[in-house]
């Protein structure tokens, strides 16, 4: 029976609706007899009917004002200062509700808005949405906050049709009773958007998002055919396979400088699962798996010859699991029947979920049966298996929502109708075991429903003597009660190490030695996640760094890579079923770094508003961290150091991390350097200049990349010194104009020219290095007639003289030996009469050259003087 108020379908003889609790219409609660809905008086017997269709209108009116209030609780003071989060906005409303009610009293047209409200929101929340806002005739939900859920994109287009459907029901019956036409129109997209809470009131807070991706969802919205699903092409490329689609072409959206490409959503897709997606674009190389694989069919020998076996495939997300499962059963299913199902995240909210998808495999049912044709097919095989199992047949129809008439257990006992529905499974299983070996898997258990689990357990418990091989799989979060069984064995799979991963890009991007480099930071990135790899792969040709035209061609230069956000929400919905504090912790940790010693990590949290008080629950929290596989300790001298488990967590987590925020905790996690490694300060100018520079600090932040860039330059690492100087010049013009400045961009030029004559002498011949040196003799003439314009006017003179301009490197010496007489610098007066030597040699023209280096070395062979080891080689 259809409930009025939310149009959810309830088995026959439910006297109240399973999913919104409100009594049954129709039946007479008297006599069981079906009336029909306007009937105030049961046909059968006279007795009086519950409430008509009408009254339960109002009923779900009356429930509508509560809607909001019943979702789950947010703890606002956790999310006040806001964070970064990736979600799908979805926006829905009734097309045309003002001409609706133009001619309705208040009261009745709340009667109709609100049931249809309710419907909208009951959508959303069925798949863990969350409700922003009603908009008065429509709502606005979230997916992926506050919690983050790794198919966010999936779980709102879920919602969107459901709500399309029952709102399509709700109108059927408003038409036959008020001759009103009612549709909704539904916008949806994906991006970026900082959430956090607003106070409205004493006591109140609202959680809300601010960001372009929600602005345009509701433009979608407006966009829409009524009855219809609009998206945006950035949510298309998350589901597609998942939800068969419509393009409806380009269109002009306010906000938008160029038109983006719209499409509309028609239905389910043919896809399901994140492999059938794989499958579908072509499997990647399957690659480093041997070990497992001889597992597995070790353990189809023992039960094809009657010792049942489980075995378990654990890891985390990506690494492989029902990739190897699908491999093994290409490889191995001949001879047995394959019985396969899977659990999805939003599955825990439907009881049998993976029980009746294995059970529909197994009868050979298909979504174009209807309700005879599909009770034929179970009928016929289950006859056909042992004529005595008809028995269970009125359990196998009531799962399956195919009873035809009354229901023969409608009155039975609850846990004793679940009790017996499970065995029957399981002896219908036991029996086919008997005509051939079955292959049974069950994937991802970390999302199975309370009743599949008992299933499960009851399964396992039977199949020690049964040609049956249990295949399932999970995350680590899951456990069971079969480690025990000496017929249980599980399989830990681990990222792919450097040579499988290496293969697999070799066969995403060939193996051409100009990807090389690629591939290094690829696999610096993803530690080896096979599914990271193929996301990052896919990311980058979507974003027109790679290019396909034969063979794989970097397009662009690669300035960082961009986590793509199938990836990224993977991460995140980890990170956000942390508690409060941990996840606050996690989040301060990752703007540390990948490494952090506890010392550090408890000084910066100490900082933290509130972090005195939880102090002492530091180790503890790192504890639970490190048992949650955020987090490893790791070996250190002395202080206790950890890092993070994968270099995508930490970046996650710290993009969650609003800007304002990071700012804060990056210029609090250099004063705790500077205080705690103060005797070893040299140790540390990389991480300093890192955290100073993007607190926004930028007078630390240039003297650290100063000093990190010298340090380099005294141990000949010429090349690794030119990022920290030309960082540091970028951030020059932050400082106030002042002689300081001047010199401190005089002396980061001079080390440029250093670097490159050591380095790179192509470079340091350029124009672009002349320009450079220019510069800092300009800056440095402001500063006086000292050692340092001496070392610039050198650097020049060298320059020019290796350039072969005669006249500027000889005036560039005339000055520069003027000044060192002046000083009495005896090393950069040889330098001045030994530069100018350079171009009559480049040029072949040698008699110059014997004169000017007989000139130098009197000079320096001159009592008092002593030879200047510094005329070629060292500093200018």
């Amino acid at each position: 029976m259809r409930c009025p108020s939310c149009n959810s379908e309830n088995p026959q003889g439910k006297k109240f609706c399973l999913q919104c609790g409100l009594r049954l219409e129709g039946r007479c609660l008297h006599c069981g007899a079906e009336n029909p809905p306007a009937a105030r008086f049961c046909g059968d017997c006279g007795k009086s009917l519950p409430a008509s269709a009408a009254s339960s209108v109002s009923a779900a009116a009356r429930m509508t004002s509560t809607s909001l209030a019943e979702q789950p609780s947010i703890d606002t003071n956790d999310i006040r200062e806001g964070e970064r989060k990736t979600v799908t906005a979805l926006f829905a409303d009734i097309k045309g509700s003002m001409e609706l009610m133009e001619d309705l009293d208040p009261e009745e047209a709340r009667s109709i808005i609100d049931p249809a409200l309710k419907l909208m929101i009951d959508a959303v929340r069925h798949y863990d949405g969350y409700v922003v806002q009603s908009t008065g005739d429509g709502i606005f939900a979230l997916f992926g906050a506050p919690a983050a859920h790794e198919d966010h994109p999936q779980r709102a287009l879920h919602a969107a049709l459901r709500m399309q459907d029952q709102i399509r029901r709700f109108a059927e019956r408003l038409r036959a009773d008020k001759g009103l036409n009612l549709q909704a129109r539904v916008g949806a997209n994906v991006g970026e958007v900082v959430v956090r809470s607003i106070e409205t009131g004493t006591g109140h807070a609202e959680y809300t998002p601010i960001g372009h991706s929600t602005s345009l969802a509701s433009r979608l919205q407006t966009l829409a055919n009524p009855g219809s699903i609009a998206i945006s092409e950035n949510l298309r490329k998350l589901v597609d396979g998942y939800f068969t689609l419509k393009a409806l072409g380009p269109a002009r959206i306010r906000g938008l400088s160029e038109a983006m490409n719209v499409y509309e959503v028609t239905g389910l897709g043919p896809l399901r699962t994140r492999l059938q997606r794989s499958a579908s674009r072509g499997y990647t190389k399957f690659v480093g798996r041997e070990r497992e694989m001889e597992v597995l069919r070790h353990a189809l020998d023992r039960a094809n010859a009657g010792h049942g076996q489980i075995v378990a495939a654990m890891a985390d997300s990506g690494v492989g699991k029902s990739r190897l499962f699908h491999e093994f059963k290409a490889a191995s299913q001949s001879g047995c029947m394959v019985l396969e199902t899977f659990s999805v995240s939003h599955g825990k909210a439907s009881a049998y979920l993976p029980v009746i998808d294995l059970l529909h495999g197994y009868f050979k049912i298909t979504g174009d049966d209807d309700a005879r044709t599909r009770r034929e097919k179970v009928t016929g095989r289950v006859v056909a298996l042992d004529r005595p199992f008809e028995d269970a047949l009125p359990y196998l129809f009531a799962l399956l929502g195919i009873v035809e008439g009354d229901d023969p257990l409608a009155e039975m006992d609850g846990q004793m109708r679940k009790r017996r529905t499970l065995e029957a499974i399981k002896r219908i299983l036991l029996r086919e075991s008997l005509n051939q070996p079955l292959m049974v898997i069950f994937e991802d258990l970390h999302w199975i429903d309370e009743q599949t689990q008992e299933f499960l357990n009851l399964l396992a418990d039977s199949i020690a003597t049964a040609k049956i091989l249990l295949l399932v799989n999970y995350r680590h979060e899951y456990s069971h009660q079969w480690n025990s069984k000496t017929y249980y064995t599980q399989l830990r799979l681990d990222p792919l190490g450097q040579e499988g991963a290496e293969e697999m890009l070799a066969a995403l991007l060939g193996a051409g030695d100009d990807l090389a480099p690629l591939k290094r930071v690829i696999i610096e990135k993803t530690e080896g996640n096979p599914f990271f790899i193929e996301e990052m792969v896919l990311s980058l040709f979507d974003q027109g760094t790679l290019a396909r035209n034969g063979t794989v061609k970097l397009v662009h230069p690669l300035d960082s890579l961009k986590i793509p956000t199938t990836v990224q929400a993977v991460l995140a919905s980890r990170i956000d079923r942390l508690p409060s504090a941990e996840k606050e912790l996690l989040q301060t940790l990752s703007v540390i770094g990948r490494e952090f010693p506890v010392s550090l990590g408890s000084a910066v949290w100490h900082q933290i508003p509130g972090g005195e008080d939880r102090g002492l629950d530091l180790q503890q929290m790192l504890t639970d961290l490190q048992l949650a596989e955020f987090i490893y300790e790791q070996p250190a001298l002395g202080d206790l150091e950890y890092t993070f488990k994968h270099a995508l967590t930490q970046e996650v987590a710290y993009n969650s991390v609003l800007t304002e925020r990071r700012v804060v905790v990056h210029e609090r996690v250099g004063a705790a350097i500077e205080h705690i490694f103060s005797a070893s300060l040299s140790d540390h100018y990389d991480e300093l200049a890192h955290h100073y520079h993007h607190s926004g600090n930028a007078q630390k932040a240039i003297e650290y990349l100063h000093r990190a860039a010298e340090q380099a330059i005294s141990r000949s690492a010429f090349s690794e010194a030119r990022q920290p100087l030309d960082t540091a010049l970028e951030l020059l013009p932050r400082l106030p104009a002042t002689l300081d400045r001047d010199r401190t961009e005089s002396s980061l030029r001079l080390n440029l020219g250093i670097c490159a004559i050591y380095g790179d002498i192509l470079v340091f011949m350029s124009k672009e290095m002349v320009d450079n040196l220019e510069r800092a003799r300009a800056q440095s003439e402001k500063l006086g007639r000292d050692i340092h314009r001496c070392d610039v006017l050198s650097a020049l003179a060298f320059l020019y003289a290796n350039r072969l301009e005669a006249s500027k490197a000889k005036a560039a010496c005339a000055e520069l030996l003027e000044i060192a007489t002046d000083l009495n610098d005896s090393d950069m007066m040889g330098r001045a009469l030994f530069w100018p030597t350079f171009t009559p040699l480049w040029q072949g023209d040698f008699p110059p050259v014997l004169e000017g280096l007989e000139r130098a070395y009197n000079f320096q062979s001159a009592p008092g003087r002593g030879r200047n080891s510094h005329l070629v080689g060292g500093r200018f």
